[in-house]
């Protein structure tokens, strides 16, 4: 299910207080260790991406609605990141490419209509930058997500801007379903999609590099896609179109991948498939259900892309309830973890909030536990390190309570995002300078950058005297600065806090214990 395929949000400008305290308040608790904070498993949730999506294609998230002030646009983004801070997320993948436009001064695609309700008109600042700017000041990573080849959700190529590329480059574009896109097989349009994309990679400090589940357009009907003259120019020697198709998409997974590491090393680039890649009737590699098969419908080989290690995470979505007949997550899960396992992908399960309490053929997403249940499941595939949630709209609605179920039963403390096994070798930071003092509110502890560069965030944990120096549990994660404070209760005998620098890559230093004195904070 895509951004598009969902009823309108109906969520605008910032979250009330009251949903922001109301999914929030377990995450807001801190629980030292010896007091059972879950019975539900956990998967040391010391490390784990813990993210949602925000979409801005239709207006469907941000901004709620096009032609918004500066300041209202900011506020609004300002009020989703601090409410995904509160709830205990540590990422955020934001749509900054919705349709081939842009949510910064692109040197190759026009401005955004979804900004000001008019396709290439400055919206008076640079969003992209001030939300890396607004996600980093709250300890979050901030993935940027792009949709690679779809221009319009109309047929109208005169709709667009004059000078948009896709009107100088007519060649370059296909009309399906009502919709504009650019063909994947043409060379040249997928050329330009890199240069469009990397164009923002490499002016913005992104965390992450995030593409969705559109590739060649999904089927409409039995309505064939329109490429005929295309695989005859560029089809070369291939005789299975379908494959051609696979190889087009391939392609471009691929060479995006290489350029993103050859400019930004330590983003992540990662695909969020649509969760079923072929059902086992058709191919024995695949998953026991029977549904849209992505190999075919959108010739998005996934499993391919993980076993290659063209990816460095997958998030496919399992938008479907446990013991559904066509599409099982109970299977689909399992099939997952089995196709990262022996390699360096990690995988992060799309969770469909957005279903939840909505009416629809599965009765599973009236009950407010299944959103929990899910992360159950996944808390015992030790392949899964994260879960990102469709969407932040959904998210704050809380429907039948179930997001405060979920934070409640497996998020009672924060977490790190996972470190990338091909970074994982690298340089860490240096150790904090870390004092503390018992005043009135508590203990305060104060961090300080040791080398006058302020990390990506600052890891407060409390061991037990005595335990091996990476040991103990995570109680606080601090946006990173060159000097910040964090206030908690006092350590309980015979334990102490300790605390790391964390860099853009998700590197931990070496534990700095705090020693704490008396005297005032």
């Amino acid at each position: 299910m895509s951004e598009l395929q969902r009823r309108p949000a109906r969520v605008p400008g910032r979250p009330s207080r009251r949903a922001v305290l109301r999914t929030a308040a377990a995450a807001a608790t801190l629980a030292f260790p010896g007091t059972p904070a879950s019975a539900a498993p956990s998967r040391g949730a010391d490390r784990e991406v813990r993210g949602e999506w925000i979409a801005s294609v239709a207006n469907a998230d941000w901004p709620s609605r096009p032609g918004l002030s500066p300041a209202s646009q900011r506020a609004e983004l300002v009020a989703w990141f601090d409410h995904a801070h509160a709830l205990g997320l540590n990422s955020v993948f934001v749509q900054v490419r919705p349709t081939a436009d842009a949510f910064w001064p692109s040197r190759f695609e026009p401005w955004s209509q979804y900004l000001t309700g008019v396709q290439g008109r400055d919206p008076g600042y640079d969003p992209l930058g001030f939300m890396v700017e607004a996600a980093h000041a709250r300890g979050l990573a901030l993935h940027a997500w792009f949709n690679p080849y779809r221009i319009s959700l109309r047929a109208d190529l005169g709709a667009l801007v004059p000078d948009h590329p896709a009107r100088l480059h007519p060649d370059w574009v296909v009309s399906y379903g009502g919709r504009l896109c650019y063909n994947p097989g043409v060379p040249a349009a997928r050329a330009f999609v890199q240069d469009a994309i990397l164009d923002a990679v490499e002016r913005y400090e992104v965390d992450g590099v995030h593409f969705d589940d559109y590739f060649y357009p999904y089927p409409v009907g039995d309505a064939p896609f329109p490429d005929d003259d295309t695989f005859r120019t560029y089809g070369g020697s291939w005789t299975d179109r379908a494959a051609w198709r696979r190889h087009n998409v391939d392609l471009l997974v691929r060479e995006v991948q290489a350029r993103v590491r050859a400019v930004r090393p330590e983003a992540a680039f990662g695909i969020s498939p649509f969760g079923i890649w072929r059902n086992a009737s058709t191919d024995p590699r695949g998953s026991a259900t029977h549904g849209l098969e992505s190999y075919g419908a959108s010739a998005a080989d996934t499993l391919g892309w993980v076993r290659k290690g063209w990816v460095d995470y997958v998030a496919p979505q399992l938008y479907w309830s446990i013991s559904l007949p066509v599409a099982d997550y109970a299977v689909l899960a399992p099939w997952w973890a089995q196709a990262v396992d022996g390699t360096d992908v990690q995988l992060w399960i799309g969770q469909a909030v957005s279903r939840v309490g909505v009416p629809g053929p599965s009765a599973a997403w009236q009950d407010p536990g299944e959103l929990s249940r899910h992360l159950t499941l996944d808390a015992r595939l030790p392949q899964i390190c994260g879960e990102i949630l469709y969407s932040c709209s959904d998210v704050v609605a809380d429907r039948l309570g179930a997001v405060s179920t979920m934070v409640a039963e497996h998020w009672p403390r924060p977490a790190l995002p996972p470190v990338l096994p091909r970074l994982a070798a690298g340089r860490p930071p240096l150790p904090p300078i870390a004092t503390g003092r018992v005043g009135s509110a508590g203990t305060v502890l104060s961090l300080r950058s040791r080398e006058g560069e302020a990390p990506s965030r600052y890891a407060i944990r409390l061991r037990g005297e005595g335990a091996a120096p990476r040991s103990g549990t995570l109680v606080a994660v601090l946006p990173g600065r060159l000097s910040t404070a964090w206030t908690g209760p006092a350590a309980p005998d015979g334990w102490v806090y300790t605390a790391t620098a964390v860099d853009r890559a998700n590197r931990e230093s070496a534990p700095a214990t705090v020693r704490v004195g008396e005297g005032p904070a």
